[in-house]
């Protein structure tokens, strides 16, 4: 689990981690409850069973993590996503799946609708609190290299080339355009500038306006984008 390095603000110091759990089991709620409740940097603020009520829990609390499972009755995890974070850019609530497999086609929509990352239901409690925190930060709790093995394997799930994906792309300059490529196949900054022969001050610099231009929260969105306006092709380098 390697977060990214470029992000909003983090949560101000001192005030734990406000989050919503979304889950259409009870028992897995109140499992999930009964972890986050230990840490005492991190404040369960409400549970939603259904995607739906998910949605107007995370507008009425504001929470700064939903914890969110993906396949719920009434509306799914993926549409529930897309409405918390879709209109909500500027905001700071932020969406961490839940999924049974790693390989689930349902993560990719989820990541594409705006999901910070995504985690496996039997992931140990320390990772659980770790990820709520990393994703709290405005990070991507999931390596871009794992964003790329689920990419490449449903890639047939992710749209042609638009027109309008390809001109957002023109707004990046050919060395923005690089690090892009470079981010995409899961390079840190630091591996980064190695390639390019720069400082890792530079790349941050080039990531951070990459995102900027791209309306990105995060090196997670940044992989999809890559994918999605073809400037990285499945399996490809």
């Amino acid at each position: 689990m390697t977060p990214a390095e470029d992000g909003p603000a983090t949560p101000a110091v001192g005030t734990p981690v406000r989050v919503l759990l979304v889950d259409d089991q009870p028992l897995l709620r109140t499992g999930f409850r009964m972890i986050l409740e230990s840490e005492p940097d991190i404040a369960v603020v409400g549970e939603a069973g259904d995607g739906q009520k998910a949605v107007t829990e995370a507008r009425a609390l504001q929470p700064d993590v939903v914890l969110m499972d993906i396949r719920m009755p009434r509306m799914d995890g993926v549409e529930a996503t897309r409405l918390i974070t879709g209109t909500e850019r500027g905001g700071t609530v932020r969406v961490l799946v839940l999924t049974t497999f790693d390989l689930d086609e349902y993560v990719v929509d989820a990541l594409r609708a705006g999901a910070s990352g995504f985690l496996l239901k039997d992931v140990p409690p320390e990772d659980l609190a770790d990820a709520i925190r990393i994703v709290a930060r405005g990070e991507a709790v999931v390596a871009p290299t794992v964003t790329r093995r689920l990419l490449d394997r449903f890639a047939t799930v992710l749209p042609s080339t638009s027109r309008e994906s390809a001109q957002e792309l023109a707004h990046l300059t050919e060395r923005e355009r690089e690090v892009l490529r470079l981010m995409s196949r899961g390079m840190s900054n630091a591996e980064i500038a190695g390639e390019l022969y720069v400082s890792e001050t530079t790349v941050k610099t080039h990531v951070g306006n990459v995102l900027a231009k791209l309306g990105l929260r995060d090196r997670v969105q940044a992989v999809v984008f890559a994918y999605e306006s073809g400037l990285v092709r499945p399996g490809g380098r």
